[in-house]
């Protein structure tokens, strides 16, 4: 569609005020130009006339894109004009494919100032140290949510509704000292732990099941759909809970 509407002209309504400038507007207008239109920008400057315009267009909210005299609608409309959102897919593995990719740089970037080597299982452990402290973070922000998406799929938490609450505090905990090297006789079971029953957990709700449903991982409020990725997720701490006494005691 991008190609298409190279050169074209869009009719753009936003609210420009002193005391207030529409986010939305602005994104549609950027979004309008990234795709190649000549933006025809009109100011809302004053609740006056932009309560005006609403009542004249019949509609709520502004902004308002007109393409070839044809209402859009607004920034989310646009985004589907353009096909950058799909209404019938929510779901997206963008938060964690966010959230590990911050964490393997962040475990590269503390080899890398410690002049270590940066291809190394030393490099492997503090990115999933790292990833974890992230995850829980996402967790902790709001641990009521969390708890209540944890508990569709999770069988502990399901049977002691508690350790929805207790989850983010131990994965954020254990991925700490284990980032530091420090207390692993601690963070180790904890990881094994969390690790396991998420595990058993996703598996039988996903494969054995056969459920759809959004997973907890990365906070109460998200759209990742519960599968592969959340089974990697725990398959990971459980190796990670099984690897550093192991090399800390062991080896």
């Amino acid at each position: 569609m991008a190609d298409s509407d190279q050169g074209k002209t869009a009719q753009l309504y936003r609210m420009v005020m002193s005391e207030h400038l529409c986010p939305f507007g602005l994104k549609s207008k950027f979004l309008l130009k990234r795709k190649g239109y000549r933006v025809e920008d009109h100011h809302l400057t004053t609740r006056e006339e932009t309560d005006a315009f609403q009542e004249d267009h019949n509609v709520d909210t502004t902004p308002q894109t007109f393409i070839d005299g044809q209402r859009i609608g607004g920034y989310d409309e646009l985004r589907e004009h353009f096909g950058l959102d799909d209404p019938e897919d929510e779901t997206s593995y963008q938060p964690v494919v966010a959230i590990f990719g911050t964490a393997l740089l962040m475990a590269i970037a503390v080899m890398w100032f410690f002049n270590s080597a940066v291809v190394s299982l030393i490099t492997v452990e503090k990115f999933v140290a790292i990833a974890m402290i992230l995850l829980g973070l996402q967790k902790l922000q709001d641990v009521e949510s969390f708890s209540t998406m944890f508990l569709n799929y999770d069988l502990l938490a399901q049977k002691q509704v508690g350790y929805g609450y207790f989850y983010p505090f131990g994965e954020t905990f254990a991925g700490i000292l284990m980032l530091a090297g420090a207390l692993i006789w601690l963070a180790a079971p904890v990881a094994l732990f969390i690790g396991t029953v998420g595990a058993v957990s996703v598996f039988k709700a996903v494969y054995i099941d056969r459920r759809e449903l959004k997973c907890a991982c990365v906070g109460g409020n998200s759209n990742v759909p519960l599968g592969f990725v959340s089974l990697t997720e725990n398959l990971i701490m459980m190796g990670m809970g099984i690897w550093m006494p192991l090399r800390m005691y062991v080896f």
